[in-house]
């Protein structure tokens, strides 16, 4: 059996810095530090800083007065910022630098009097820190038959912005709905879609050009690993979100000839190789490296954990 690895695959610049943020922390700071919702969306990190002394919560009420406390790579609303503010809590910031662009973008359309419209998926983090960073109402759409049911006329002026975790691919259709619905629209360029979600997703889709089976390593509440798989479907090809290798399933793989392999953006590397593993027990495997894109940059931790 061939596994054939995609590149680029797994963390991104901004987990890697979340990650380094809480890890520092419990350095300089010894242990409890306390994360506001989890650092990155993948069990086996949180549960390896856990063991590290880091403490996660859902709400500032779980954090005991003085706490260090660190905000999540996805962002959080201005009220969590003021609360913590207000309480005197030390906080290290760990959202993602490409998160924290989406909240200036936004910010400064409001303040050019547009209102503004939040291209993403109710209910994940990054939205919700989103909706509650710009200081104006927010009017958040999913798909194009979204957009025909905003409430604005259709001279208002109005700037779209969108979740990182979302591609080029997966935005366009609702940017040209949003085209064709505004007379009076501006957005960002595309350049601005982070760069790891696209870049993984383009691996994705050359895996499909060679691999009988794809599997994503993954956790089930992540978004950009979910739409890995997703792709895979719509290339044609069989693929599965698997956290490690102990979800592997025996059938998905066996009498295939080539297995394609990658990894969502807050999955570590060591699973994968969890996963090499698993299926070098089904079949021999040899394992090769797709050519891909390189991936050098890198995010600066805050300024009161930099040695």
């Amino acid at each position: 059996m061939r596994v054939i690895l995609a590149q680029p695959r797994g963390f991104c610049a901004g987990v890697v810095r979340a990650i380094d943020i809480v890890e520092k922390a419990l350095d300089k700071f010894g242990e409890p530090v306390y994360v506001r919702h989890e650092i990155v969306h993948n069990k086996h990190v949180v549960d390896a800083l856990k063991n590290k002394g880091a403490r996660f919560v859902e709400e500032l009420d779980e954090v005991p007065e003085g706490a260090v406390t660190v905000f999540s790579a996805h962002g959080v609303p201005q009220s969590v910022v003021k609360t913590a503010a207000a309480r005197g809590l030390p906080v290290l910031d760990a959202t993602c630098p490409l998160v924290s662009k989406v909240h200036n973008q936004g910010k400064r359309y409001v303040a050019h009097g547009r209102t503004l419209i939040l291209i993403g998926h109710a209910g994940h983090p990054e939205v919700e820190g989103t909706m509650g960073q710009v200081g104006a109402p927010v009017h958040l759409v999913q798909s194009e038959a979204d957009v025909d049911t905003l409430p604005l006329p259709v001279d208002k002026p109005v700037a779209y912005i969108t979740q990182t975790t979302l591609s080029i691919d997966d935005t366009k259709g609702i940017i040209v709905a949003l085209k064709k619905r505004f007379s009076d629209i501006v957005g960002p360029e595309t350049s601005d879609i982070c760069y790891a979600t696209q870049n993984r997703q383009t691996s994705v889709r050359e895996l499909a050009k060679v691999a009988d089976v794809i599997l994503v390593v993954g956790a089930k509440n992540s978004s950009n690993s979910n739409r890995l798989r997703e792709i895979g479907i719509e290339e044609g090809i069989p693929s599965y979100l698997i956290a490690d290798g102990s979800e592997l399933k025996p059938e998905w793989v066996r009498g295939m000839n080539v297995v394609g392999l990658t990894a969502g953006a807050s999955a570590p590397e060591e699973l994968v190789r969890h996963v090499i593993e698993a299926l070098s027990e089904i079949e021999d495997v040899e394992v090769e490296q797709m050519d891909g894109k390189k991936e050098h940059i890198e995010f600066r931790l805050p300024a009161e954990l930099r040695a």
